[in-house]
């Protein structure tokens, strides 16, 4: 078994301190585990149980505290796959590394608020929206329901169109403000368990990648990790 820690400061409580995200002495590591033909880096690579357990205890071993499980390629020019159909290749793939690894934290990367409920219900810990629940308009609402860790993605477009001209007059302050408008949405459903991903490469350029780099400090004053 591996050794590695639970992520038990993500627990969103009233004691939490969200400075502590913005703290050098705090590194999180997320490992990614693409369970899908078709993924940008490793599609087909992981499919099998055997390698599924394999290369989640690889990533343990490294220091990874979160698993991040996709069944949902976003490359660009994917087509999507429906929440059903997803969720035929996730639900069994959570069901394997809950049973294998004791206290896993597993993230779900989806835009499917169906797909969310079921992942909740077999035992995953977080959702990872590259949408930020512009796919699925019944994602924000749901995710306000499960109350768990939500991953807030910016996206301009979708997998399939996002980077066939991506273009912003100043990126830094159009993410910014899709935040604000998306931050305040949850806020007014009651939850506040969100995480920020600027979501470099998906609808970015290089040159947008860099400056949103350059620029992350500026996020802060969003007061969300």
């Amino acid at each position: 078994m591996a050794k590695y820690t639970s992520f038990n400061y993500l627990n969103f409580k009233d004691n939490y301190n969200k400075s502590d995200y913005f703290s050098t002495e705090k590194k999180i590591i997320m490992g990614i585990l693409n369970i899908t033909e078709d993924s940008f880096y490793d599609g087909g690579k992981y499919l099998q149980p055997k390698k599924i357990i394999n290369q989640v205890k690889k990533m343990l071993d490294d220091g990874a505290s979160i698993i991040d499980v996709g069944a949902q390629s976003t490359k660009p020019n994917t087509i999507s796959k429906g929440p059903h159909e997803e969720n035929k290749i996730l639900i069994p793939t959570i069901k394997l590394l809950k049973n294998k690894f004791k206290d896993i934290f597993i993230s779900t990367d989806t835009y499917w608020s169906l797909v969310a409920e079921q992942a909740i219900k077999y035992g995953a810990n977080m959702i990872n929206d590259v949408s930020a629940g512009n796919i699925d308009p019944n994602m924000l609402k749901t995710i306000s329901k499960l109350k768990v860790p939500y991953v807030l993605m910016h996206m301009q477009g979708k997998p399939e169109n996002m980077q066939d001209n991506p273009n912003y007059n100043n990126v830094v302050s159009e993410v910014y403000s899709f935040f604000e408008k998306k931050i305040k949405e949850l806020e007014n459903y009651g939850f506040n368990e969100i995480i920020l991903d600027p979501g470099f490469g998906f609808g970015k350029n290089l040159e947008h990648n860099y400056t949103l780099l350059n620029n992350l400090p500026k996020f802060k004053k969003l007061n969300y990790p």
